[in-house]
Protein backbone atom coordinates (compact mmCIF):
# COMPACT_ATOMS: atom_id res chain seq x y z
CA UNK A 1 0.00 0.00 0.00
CA UNK A 2 1.19 3.58 -0.97
CA UNK A 3 0.88 6.40 1.74
CA UNK A 4 1.72 10.26 0.66
CA UNK A 5 4.25 11.32 3.15
CA UNK A 6 6.01 14.98 3.56
CA UNK A 7 10.03 15.54 2.96
CA UNK A 8 11.84 15.70 5.92
CA UNK A 9 11.23 18.69 8.85
CA UNK A 10 13.96 21.23 8.96
CA UNK A 11 16.15 20.79 11.83
CA UNK A 12 15.28 22.70 15.23
CA UNK A 13 17.95 24.75 15.91
CA UNK A 14 18.84 25.68 19.62
CA UNK A 15 18.68 29.44 20.23
CA UNK A 16 22.15 29.24 22.02
CA UNK A 17 25.95 28.90 20.03
CA UNK A 18 26.25 25.18 21.65
CA UNK A 19 29.54 23.16 21.64
CA UNK A 20 28.72 21.10 18.36
CA UNK A 21 28.62 24.24 16.55
CA UNK A 22 32.14 25.64 18.12
CA UNK A 23 33.27 22.15 16.64
CA UNK A 24 32.71 23.08 13.41
CA UNK A 25 33.77 26.98 13.25
CA UNK A 26 37.27 25.57 14.58
CA UNK A 27 37.85 23.68 11.47
CA UNK A 28 36.47 26.66 9.54
CA UNK A 29 38.95 29.26 11.60
CA UNK A 30 41.94 27.50 11.05
CA UNK A 31 41.85 26.88 7.25
CA UNK A 32 40.64 30.81 6.98
CA UNK A 33 43.61 31.61 8.97
CA UNK A 34 46.02 29.38 6.95
CA UNK A 35 44.47 31.47 3.69
CA UNK A 36 44.28 34.71 4.58
CA UNK A 37 47.11 34.94 7.11
CA UNK A 38 49.38 33.56 4.23
CA UNK A 39 48.14 36.63 1.88
CA UNK A 40 49.56 39.44 3.71
CA UNK A 41 53.17 37.61 5.17
CA UNK A 42 54.12 36.97 1.71
CA UNK A 43 53.62 40.56 1.23
CA UNK A 44 55.93 41.54 3.77
CA UNK A 45 58.57 39.14 1.85
CA UNK A 46 58.42 40.74 -1.62
CA UNK A 47 61.63 42.71 -0.91
CA UNK A 48 63.05 39.97 0.50
CA UNK A 49 62.15 37.95 -2.69
CA UNK A 50 63.75 40.63 -4.82
CA UNK A 51 67.32 39.60 -3.02
CA UNK A 52 67.16 36.23 -2.53
CA UNK A 53 66.41 34.98 -6.22
CA UNK A 54 68.41 37.57 -8.00
CA UNK A 55 70.84 35.95 -10.27
CA UNK A 56 74.22 35.51 -8.49
CA UNK A 57 76.23 38.71 -8.73
CA UNK A 58 73.14 40.74 -10.65
CA UNK A 59 70.98 43.42 -9.67
CA UNK A 60 67.73 42.51 -7.35
CA UNK A 61 65.12 41.21 -9.69
CA UNK A 62 62.27 43.82 -10.54
CA UNK A 63 59.07 44.44 -8.35
CA UNK A 64 56.61 43.96 -10.71
CA UNK A 65 58.70 40.52 -11.19
CA UNK A 66 58.16 39.11 -7.41
CA UNK A 67 54.95 40.59 -7.50
CA UNK A 68 53.63 37.65 -9.89
CA UNK A 69 54.36 35.39 -6.15
CA UNK A 70 50.63 37.50 -4.76
CA UNK A 71 49.19 37.70 -8.31
CA UNK A 72 49.36 33.87 -9.11
CA UNK A 73 47.56 32.95 -5.98
CA UNK A 74 45.29 35.78 -6.63
CA UNK A 75 44.72 34.32 -10.38
CA UNK A 76 44.95 30.82 -9.17
CA UNK A 77 42.07 31.35 -6.60
CA UNK A 78 39.39 33.55 -9.16
CA UNK A 79 39.67 30.11 -11.38
CA UNK A 80 38.58 27.67 -8.88
CA UNK A 81 36.21 29.56 -7.10
CA UNK A 82 33.69 29.25 -9.55
CA UNK A 83 33.77 25.67 -9.27
CA UNK A 84 33.80 25.15 -5.76
CA UNK A 85 29.35 24.98 -5.77
CA UNK A 86 29.71 22.86 -7.85
CA UNK A 87 31.79 20.76 -6.73
CA UNK A 88 30.60 21.03 -3.07
CA UNK A 89 27.30 19.47 -4.80
CA UNK A 90 28.87 16.28 -6.71
CA UNK A 91 31.96 14.99 -4.32
CA UNK A 92 30.78 16.68 -0.58
CA UNK A 93 31.83 19.61 1.57
CA UNK A 94 33.44 17.77 4.10
CA UNK A 95 35.94 15.83 1.22
CA UNK A 96 36.39 18.86 -1.07
CA UNK A 97 37.14 20.75 2.10
CA UNK A 98 39.93 18.48 2.98
CA UNK A 99 40.95 18.36 -0.45
CA UNK A 100 41.42 22.05 -0.28
CA UNK A 101 43.72 21.71 2.66
CA UNK A 102 45.55 18.99 1.39
CA UNK A 103 46.76 21.36 -1.92
CA UNK A 104 46.87 24.07 0.54
CA UNK A 105 49.67 22.80 2.69
CA UNK A 106 51.47 20.85 -0.29
CA UNK A 107 51.86 24.18 -1.85
CA UNK A 108 53.17 25.60 0.90
CA UNK A 109 55.72 23.17 1.47
CA UNK A 110 56.71 23.12 -2.16
CA UNK A 111 56.98 27.07 -1.77
CA UNK A 112 59.65 26.67 1.13
CA UNK A 113 61.78 24.40 -1.41
CA UNK A 114 61.15 26.66 -4.58
CA UNK A 115 64.81 27.23 -5.91
CA UNK A 116 64.13 30.00 -8.63
CA UNK A 117 61.14 32.53 -8.52
CA UNK A 118 59.30 30.90 -11.35
CA UNK A 119 59.24 27.85 -9.04
CA UNK A 120 57.79 29.49 -6.29
CA UNK A 121 55.06 31.44 -8.96
CA UNK A 122 54.57 27.99 -9.66
CA UNK A 123 53.74 26.66 -6.27
CA UNK A 124 52.50 29.66 -5.56
CA UNK A 125 49.38 28.99 -7.98
CA UNK A 126 48.91 25.47 -6.66
CA UNK A 127 48.50 27.38 -3.28
CA UNK A 128 45.85 29.47 -4.55
CA UNK A 129 44.04 26.18 -5.79
CA UNK A 130 43.24 24.92 -2.43
CA UNK A 131 42.70 28.43 -0.76
CA UNK A 132 40.13 29.61 -3.22
CA UNK A 133 37.66 27.03 -2.05
CA UNK A 134 38.73 26.89 1.79
CA UNK A 135 36.57 30.32 2.27
CA UNK A 136 33.30 29.56 0.49
CA UNK A 137 33.22 25.75 1.54
CA UNK A 138 34.09 27.58 5.36
CA UNK A 139 30.51 29.52 4.66
CA UNK A 140 29.18 26.64 3.62
CA UNK A 141 29.81 24.56 6.55
CA UNK A 142 29.18 27.15 8.97
CA UNK A 143 25.89 27.88 7.38
CA UNK A 144 25.05 24.86 7.48
CA UNK A 145 25.90 23.52 11.33
CA UNK A 146 24.44 26.91 12.68
CA UNK A 147 20.87 27.33 10.92
CA UNK A 148 19.06 31.01 10.19
CA UNK A 149 19.16 32.27 13.42
CA UNK A 150 22.31 31.87 14.35
CA UNK A 151 24.37 32.66 11.81
CA UNK A 152 25.34 36.25 12.40
CA UNK A 153 27.31 35.07 15.30
CA UNK A 154 29.20 32.44 13.64
CA UNK A 155 30.11 34.39 10.91
CA UNK A 156 31.82 36.92 14.01
CA UNK A 157 33.60 33.96 14.60
CA UNK A 158 34.97 33.83 11.14
CA UNK A 159 35.52 37.08 11.10
CA UNK A 160 38.30 36.59 13.43
CA UNK A 161 40.88 35.24 10.75
CA UNK A 162 39.97 38.07 8.48
CA UNK A 163 41.23 40.28 11.52
CA UNK A 164 44.22 37.90 12.11
CA UNK A 165 45.28 38.40 8.62
CA UNK A 166 46.12 42.50 8.97
CA UNK A 167 46.95 42.68 12.19
CA UNK A 168 49.52 39.40 12.42
CA UNK A 169 50.59 39.05 8.88
CA UNK A 170 52.77 41.50 8.73
CA UNK A 171 54.04 41.36 12.26
CA UNK A 172 54.69 37.28 11.63
CA UNK A 173 56.62 38.00 8.43
CA UNK A 174 58.90 40.42 9.57
CA UNK A 175 59.57 38.19 12.68
CA UNK A 176 60.56 34.96 10.59
CA UNK A 177 62.22 36.73 8.16
CA UNK A 178 64.31 38.70 10.46
CA UNK A 179 64.60 36.16 12.76
CA UNK A 180 65.17 32.80 11.02
CA UNK A 181 64.35 32.57 6.54
CA UNK A 182 61.71 33.35 4.24
CA UNK A 183 60.80 29.71 4.00
CA UNK A 184 59.43 29.86 7.02
CA UNK A 185 56.71 32.32 6.24
CA UNK A 186 55.62 28.80 4.08
CA UNK A 187 56.66 26.15 6.17
CA UNK A 188 54.66 27.27 9.32
CA UNK A 189 51.25 26.12 7.13
CA UNK A 190 52.90 22.64 6.70
CA UNK A 191 51.91 22.28 11.15
CA UNK A 192 48.45 24.02 10.98
CA UNK A 193 47.40 22.30 7.96
CA UNK A 194 48.76 18.50 9.39
CA UNK A 195 46.17 19.92 12.34
CA UNK A 196 43.45 21.63 10.70
CA UNK A 197 43.36 18.02 8.54
CA UNK A 198 43.04 16.27 10.82
CA UNK A 199 40.78 18.17 12.85
CA UNK A 200 38.37 17.99 9.97
CA UNK A 201 38.60 14.37 9.47
CA UNK A 202 37.00 14.55 13.69
CA UNK A 203 34.76 16.77 13.62
CA UNK A 204 33.02 17.17 10.13
CA UNK A 205 30.22 15.12 9.78
CA UNK A 206 29.89 13.15 6.23
CA UNK A 207 27.66 14.76 4.26
CA UNK A 208 25.78 13.46 1.06
CA UNK A 209 27.22 14.70 -2.25
CA UNK A 210 24.24 15.40 -5.21
CA UNK A 211 25.96 14.41 -8.03
CA UNK A 212 22.76 14.55 -9.76
CA UNK A 213 24.23 18.27 -11.82
CA UNK A 214 26.10 17.38 -14.64
CA UNK A 215 29.54 20.08 -15.10
CA UNK A 216 28.93 22.71 -17.38
CA UNK A 217 32.50 22.74 -19.69
CA UNK A 218 30.61 25.78 -21.76
CA UNK A 219 30.94 27.84 -18.65
CA UNK A 220 33.91 26.89 -16.98
CA UNK A 221 36.00 27.77 -20.61
CA UNK A 222 34.42 31.12 -20.24
CA UNK A 223 34.29 32.13 -16.51
CA UNK A 224 38.01 30.78 -15.17
CA UNK A 225 40.04 32.10 -18.22
CA UNK A 226 37.78 35.21 -18.44
CA UNK A 227 38.60 35.84 -14.36
CA UNK A 228 41.60 35.49 -14.51
CA UNK A 229 42.77 37.22 -17.92
CA UNK A 230 40.50 40.21 -16.36
CA UNK A 231 42.52 40.02 -13.03
CA UNK A 232 45.42 39.94 -14.57
CA UNK A 233 44.86 43.09 -16.85
CA UNK A 234 43.61 44.72 -13.45
CA UNK A 235 46.66 43.72 -11.23
CA UNK A 236 49.07 45.33 -14.54
CA UNK A 237 47.90 48.65 -14.13
CA UNK A 238 50.66 49.03 -10.97
CA UNK A 239 53.19 48.09 -12.86
CA UNK A 240 52.96 49.64 -15.97
CA UNK A 241 51.56 52.71 -14.56
CA UNK A 242 48.78 53.48 -16.56
CA UNK A 243 45.21 52.19 -17.63
CA UNK A 244 46.28 52.46 -21.52
CA UNK A 245 49.05 49.81 -21.70
CA UNK A 246 48.68 47.18 -23.99
CA UNK A 247 49.20 44.40 -21.28
CA UNK A 248 46.61 46.04 -19.29
CA UNK A 249 44.16 46.77 -22.07
CA UNK A 250 44.60 43.35 -24.10
CA UNK A 251 44.00 40.54 -21.29
CA UNK A 252 41.33 42.94 -19.31
CA UNK A 253 39.22 43.44 -22.18
CA UNK A 254 39.65 39.63 -23.18
CA UNK A 255 38.53 38.82 -19.78
CA UNK A 256 35.79 41.43 -20.12
CA UNK A 257 34.01 40.28 -23.18
CA UNK A 258 34.84 36.43 -21.61
CA UNK A 259 32.82 37.32 -18.39
CA UNK A 260 30.19 39.26 -19.81
CA UNK A 261 29.22 35.89 -22.47
CA UNK A 262 28.91 33.92 -19.83
CA UNK A 263 26.32 36.33 -18.11
CA UNK A 264 24.35 35.98 -21.14
CA UNK A 265 25.00 32.22 -21.36
CA UNK A 266 24.29 31.06 -18.08
CA UNK A 267 20.82 31.70 -18.03
CA UNK A 268 20.42 28.84 -20.55
CA UNK A 269 21.70 25.60 -18.72
CA UNK A 270 19.85 23.93 -16.09
CA UNK A 271 22.90 24.00 -13.84
CA UNK A 272 25.77 26.70 -14.75
CA UNK A 273 28.91 26.68 -13.33
CA UNK A 274 27.55 30.06 -11.65
CA UNK A 275 24.33 30.55 -10.72
CA UNK A 276 23.27 34.18 -11.54
CA UNK A 277 19.53 33.74 -11.16
CA UNK A 278 20.58 33.54 -7.73
CA UNK A 279 20.43 37.14 -7.92
CA UNK A 280 17.03 36.98 -8.03
CA UNK A 281 16.99 37.49 -4.48
CA UNK A 282 17.03 40.98 -3.73
CA UNK A 283 18.89 40.55 -0.56
CA UNK A 284 21.39 38.67 -1.98
CA UNK A 285 21.95 41.16 -5.04
CA UNK A 286 21.98 44.17 -2.89
CA UNK A 287 24.45 42.71 -0.31
CA UNK A 288 26.92 41.02 -3.48
CA UNK A 289 26.90 45.05 -4.36
CA UNK A 290 27.46 46.95 -1.87
CA UNK A 291 30.01 43.79 -0.52
CA UNK A 292 31.28 44.88 -4.13
CA UNK A 293 32.02 48.37 -3.92
CA UNK A 294 33.11 47.67 0.52
CA UNK A 295 35.94 45.57 -1.14
CA UNK A 296 37.24 47.84 -4.04
CA UNK A 297 37.29 50.97 -1.58
CA UNK A 298 38.42 49.88 1.94
CA UNK A 299 40.96 47.05 0.61
CA UNK A 300 42.38 49.16 -1.57
CA UNK A 301 42.37 51.95 0.97
CA UNK A 302 43.90 49.75 3.64
CA UNK A 303 46.83 48.79 1.27
CA UNK A 304 48.80 51.41 1.93
CA UNK A 305 48.19 52.60 5.59
CA UNK A 306 51.08 50.39 6.57
CA UNK A 307 52.80 51.42 3.14
CA UNK A 308 52.44 54.75 4.34
CA UNK A 309 53.85 54.07 7.83
CA UNK A 310 57.28 52.69 6.17
CA UNK A 311 57.75 55.11 3.60
CA UNK A 312 56.82 58.16 5.08
CA UNK A 313 57.65 57.50 8.45
CA UNK A 314 60.12 55.30 8.28
CA UNK A 315 58.95 52.34 10.31
CA UNK A 316 60.54 48.63 9.72
CA UNK A 317 57.95 45.96 8.28
CA UNK A 318 56.98 44.76 12.06
CA UNK A 319 56.42 48.31 13.86
CA UNK A 320 54.21 49.34 10.45
CA UNK A 321 52.46 45.60 11.42
CA UNK A 322 51.87 46.75 15.07
CA UNK A 323 50.88 50.06 14.47
CA UNK A 324 48.04 48.72 12.41
CA UNK A 325 46.63 46.45 15.16
CA UNK A 326 44.65 49.20 16.16
CA UNK A 327 42.25 48.77 13.27
CA UNK A 328 42.49 44.85 13.94
CA UNK A 329 41.13 45.90 17.85
CA UNK A 330 38.60 47.88 16.52
CA UNK A 331 37.42 45.04 14.71
CA UNK A 332 37.36 42.94 17.68
CA UNK A 333 35.19 44.97 19.69
CA UNK A 334 32.71 45.31 17.29
CA UNK A 335 32.56 42.13 15.31
CA UNK A 336 30.79 39.87 17.79
CA UNK A 337 28.66 42.54 18.77
CA UNK A 338 27.29 43.04 15.26
CA UNK A 339 27.09 39.01 15.09
CA UNK A 340 24.79 39.30 18.03
CA UNK A 341 22.77 41.92 16.88
CA UNK A 342 22.23 40.65 13.00
CA UNK A 343 20.42 37.62 14.61
CA UNK A 344 18.17 40.07 16.22
CA UNK A 345 17.89 42.95 13.60
CA UNK A 346 17.62 43.61 10.05
CA UNK A 347 21.22 43.96 8.68
CA UNK A 348 19.63 47.54 6.84
CA UNK A 349 19.91 49.06 10.45
CA UNK A 350 23.61 47.59 11.20
CA UNK A 351 25.66 47.94 8.66
CA UNK A 352 24.90 51.60 7.76
CA UNK A 353 26.46 52.50 10.94
CA UNK A 354 30.01 50.36 10.30
CA UNK A 355 30.04 52.39 6.93
CA UNK A 356 29.63 55.86 8.27
CA UNK A 357 32.62 54.96 10.78
CA UNK A 358 34.86 54.21 7.61
CA UNK A 359 33.66 56.63 5.93
CA UNK A 360 34.71 58.87 8.47
CA UNK A 361 37.76 57.20 9.29
CA UNK A 362 38.91 57.16 5.69
CA UNK A 363 38.18 61.35 5.07
CA UNK A 364 40.10 62.07 8.56
CA UNK A 365 43.34 59.94 6.67
CA UNK A 366 43.40 62.48 4.22
CA UNK A 367 44.87 65.27 6.42
CA UNK A 368 47.32 62.89 7.54
CA UNK A 369 51.15 64.73 6.53
CA UNK A 370 54.92 63.47 7.46
CA UNK A 371 54.35 64.10 11.31
CA UNK A 372 50.95 63.61 12.34
CA UNK A 373 50.76 62.16 15.52
CA UNK A 374 50.19 58.09 15.96
CA UNK A 375 48.27 58.26 19.38
CA UNK A 376 47.01 61.55 19.05
CA UNK A 377 45.41 60.99 15.60
CA UNK A 378 46.32 58.20 13.33
CA UNK A 379 45.96 55.42 15.80
CA UNK A 380 42.45 56.84 17.24
CA UNK A 381 41.44 57.01 13.39
CA UNK A 382 42.43 53.14 12.50
CA UNK A 383 40.87 52.13 15.70
CA UNK A 384 37.38 53.76 14.45
CA UNK A 385 37.48 52.40 10.94
CA UNK A 386 38.37 48.76 12.46
CA UNK A 387 34.87 49.72 14.37
CA UNK A 388 33.44 49.79 11.23
CA UNK A 389 35.15 47.28 9.33
CA UNK A 390 34.06 44.61 12.40
CA UNK A 391 30.37 46.29 12.16
CA UNK A 392 30.07 45.77 7.86
CA UNK A 393 31.59 43.12 6.45
CA UNK A 394 30.64 39.77 8.19
CA UNK A 395 26.91 41.46 8.31
CA UNK A 396 26.75 41.92 4.57
CA UNK A 397 27.66 37.94 4.38
CA UNK A 398 25.29 37.27 6.77
CA UNK A 399 22.78 38.70 4.89
CA UNK A 400 23.07 37.35 1.81
CA UNK A 401 23.26 33.41 2.94
CA UNK A 402 20.40 33.90 5.45
CA UNK A 403 17.85 34.48 2.22
CA UNK A 404 19.11 31.48 0.41
CA UNK A 405 18.14 27.93 0.91
CA UNK A 406 20.55 25.45 2.35
CA UNK A 407 21.29 23.72 -1.26
CA UNK A 408 22.01 27.12 -2.73
CA UNK A 409 24.35 28.28 0.22
CA UNK A 410 27.39 26.77 -1.75
CA UNK A 411 26.70 29.02 -4.63
CA UNK A 412 25.88 31.77 -2.96
CA UNK A 413 28.84 31.68 -1.14
CA UNK A 414 30.76 31.29 -4.44
CA UNK A 415 28.72 34.79 -5.69
CA UNK A 416 30.30 36.80 -2.67
CA UNK A 417 33.60 35.30 -2.44
CA UNK A 418 34.23 35.85 -6.25
CA UNK A 419 32.35 39.37 -5.92
CA UNK A 420 34.80 40.37 -2.84
CA UNK A 421 37.82 39.25 -4.66
CA UNK A 422 37.20 40.95 -7.91
CA UNK A 423 36.00 44.09 -5.75
CA UNK A 424 39.34 43.68 -3.77
CA UNK A 425 41.69 43.16 -6.78
CA UNK A 426 40.25 46.02 -8.76
CA UNK A 427 40.42 48.60 -5.28
CA UNK A 428 44.18 47.38 -5.27
CA UNK A 429 44.72 48.52 -8.45
CA UNK A 430 42.70 51.90 -8.82
CA UNK A 431 44.60 52.86 -5.17
CA UNK A 432 48.42 52.21 -6.38
CA UNK A 433 47.81 53.67 -9.72
CA UNK A 434 46.62 57.24 -7.74
CA UNK A 435 49.33 56.61 -5.31
CA UNK A 436 52.09 56.21 -7.68
CA UNK A 437 50.40 59.07 -10.40
CA UNK A 438 50.84 61.24 -7.10
CA UNK A 439 53.94 60.49 -5.60
CA UNK A 440 55.34 61.41 -9.50
CA UNK A 441 53.96 64.64 -9.81
CA UNK A 442 55.82 65.59 -6.36
CA UNK A 443 58.89 66.65 -8.28
CA UNK A 444 61.26 66.81 -5.11
CA UNK A 445 60.76 62.72 -5.32
CA UNK A 446 61.88 62.29 -8.20
CA UNK A 447 64.77 64.91 -8.33
CA UNK A 448 65.93 63.77 -5.29
CA UNK A 449 66.35 60.20 -6.67
CA UNK A 450 68.33 61.25 -9.50
CA UNK A 451 70.64 63.84 -7.72
CA UNK A 452 71.20 61.33 -5.12
CA UNK A 453 72.53 58.81 -7.88
CA UNK A 454 74.66 61.60 -9.68
CA UNK A 455 76.35 62.99 -6.34
CA UNK A 456 78.03 59.65 -6.05
CA UNK A 457 79.72 60.01 -9.37
CA UNK A 458 81.23 63.77 -8.46
CA UNK A 459 84.55 63.25 -6.68
CA UNK A 460 85.60 67.33 -6.81
CA UNK A 461 83.04 69.83 -4.53
CA UNK A 462 83.25 72.39 -6.40
CA UNK A 463 80.95 70.30 -8.91
CA UNK A 464 78.24 70.56 -6.67
CA UNK A 465 76.95 73.74 -7.40
CA UNK A 466 76.48 73.16 -11.66
CA UNK A 467 75.18 69.68 -10.24
CA UNK A 468 72.31 71.12 -8.19
CA UNK A 469 71.36 73.48 -11.01
CA UNK A 470 70.26 70.66 -12.95
CA UNK A 471 67.59 69.98 -10.16
CA UNK A 472 66.01 72.83 -9.11
CA UNK A 473 63.91 71.75 -6.52
CA UNK A 474 66.71 70.12 -4.62
CA UNK A 475 68.86 73.26 -4.98
CA UNK A 476 65.93 75.25 -2.43
CA UNK A 477 66.26 72.43 -0.30
CA UNK A 478 70.14 73.09 0.14
CA UNK A 479 70.05 76.63 -0.37
CA UNK A 480 68.20 76.50 2.88
CA UNK A 481 71.22 74.94 4.91
CA UNK A 482 74.07 76.72 2.86
CA UNK A 483 77.49 74.59 3.39
CA UNK A 484 76.38 72.69 6.21
CA UNK A 485 76.23 69.33 3.73
CA UNK A 486 74.70 66.72 6.68
CA UNK A 487 71.82 69.17 7.43
CA UNK A 488 71.29 69.71 3.17
CA UNK A 489 70.81 66.02 3.14
CA UNK A 490 69.00 65.70 6.14
CA UNK A 491 66.77 68.30 4.99
CA UNK A 492 66.17 66.76 1.74
CA UNK A 493 65.09 63.73 3.19
CA UNK A 494 62.70 65.54 5.25
CA UNK A 495 61.25 67.23 2.21
CA UNK A 496 60.91 64.01 -0.02
CA UNK A 497 58.76 62.35 3.23
CA UNK A 498 56.08 65.63 2.97
CA UNK A 499 56.10 65.22 -0.62
CA UNK A 500 55.39 61.37 -0.30
CA UNK A 501 52.87 62.38 2.34
CA UNK A 502 51.31 64.79 -0.02
CA UNK A 503 50.86 61.81 -2.29
CA UNK A 504 49.12 59.77 0.56
CA UNK A 505 47.00 62.14 1.85
CA UNK A 506 45.94 62.84 -2.37
CA UNK A 507 45.16 58.76 -2.26
CA UNK A 508 43.25 58.68 0.31
CA UNK A 509 40.70 61.29 -0.81
CA UNK A 510 39.97 58.86 -3.59
CA UNK A 511 39.28 55.82 -1.04
CA UNK A 512 37.13 57.99 0.88
CA UNK A 513 34.86 58.78 -2.03
CA UNK A 514 34.89 55.01 -3.16
CA UNK A 515 33.80 54.24 0.33
CA UNK A 516 31.25 56.95 0.38
CA UNK A 517 29.16 55.31 -2.75
CA UNK A 518 28.94 51.93 -0.90
CA UNK A 519 26.15 53.87 1.42
CA UNK A 520 24.01 53.89 -1.68
CA UNK A 521 23.54 50.15 -2.57
CA UNK A 522 23.78 49.94 1.66
CA UNK A 523 20.46 52.17 1.63
CA UNK A 524 18.74 49.19 0.42
CA UNK A 525 19.51 46.35 2.85
CA UNK A 526 16.69 45.07 4.56
CA UNK A 527 15.64 47.28 7.05
CA UNK A 528 12.57 44.61 8.35
CA UNK A 529 12.75 41.50 9.60
CA UNK A 530 12.13 38.57 6.94
CA UNK A 531 11.12 34.86 7.51
CA UNK A 532 14.64 32.73 6.58
CA UNK A 533 13.73 30.07 3.70
CA UNK A 534 16.56 27.94 4.87
CA UNK A 535 16.02 24.46 5.23
CA UNK A 536 18.79 22.31 6.44
CA UNK A 537 18.40 19.67 4.10
CA UNK A 538 18.63 21.00 1.23
CA UNK A 539 14.93 20.75 -0.45
CA UNK A 540 13.26 23.49 -1.30
CA UNK A 541 9.93 24.68 0.19
CA UNK A 542 7.96 23.37 -2.92
CA UNK A 543 9.57 19.97 -3.17
CA UNK A 544 8.65 19.33 0.76
CA UNK A 545 4.72 19.46 -0.76
CA UNK A 546 5.34 16.32 -2.94
CA UNK A 547 4.09 13.21 -1.78
CA UNK A 548 6.63 10.28 -1.33
CA UNK A 549 5.28 7.02 -2.18
CA UNK A 550 5.86 4.23 0.51
CA UNK A 551 6.06 0.03 0.36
Amino acid sequence: MSAPVSAPAAIEYPEKIDGAVLKVAGVVVLGAIMSILDITVVNVALPTFQKVFAPEGGDPLAYSTVAWTVTAYTLALATVIPLTGWAADRFGTKRLYMLALVLFTLGSTLCAMASSIELLIAFRALQGLGGGMLMPLGMTIMTKAAGPQRMGRLMAILGVPMLLGPIGGPILGGYLIEHHSWHWIFLINLPIGILALAYSAWALKADKPHPSESFDWVGMLMLSPGLALFLYGISSIPGEGTFFSSKVIIPGTIGLLLVIGFVFYSFKPKHPLLDLRLFKNRNLTVAALTMFLFALAFFGGLLIVPTYFQEVRGESTTDAGLLMAAQGLGAMVTMPIAGALVDKFPVGRIVPFGLVAIVTGMFLLTQIDAHTSYWGYILPVLFLMGLGMGGTMMPIMTSALKSLRAHDVARGSTLLNITQQIGSSMGVAIISVFLTTGIKNQAIISQAQAFGDAAKKVTNPAEMPALLAKFPEVAKVFAKFGTDQAAAQAGLLEAVRDGLAVAFSHTFWVAAFLVLLTLVPAAFLPRKSEESHFLDDGVDEDDAQVPVLMH
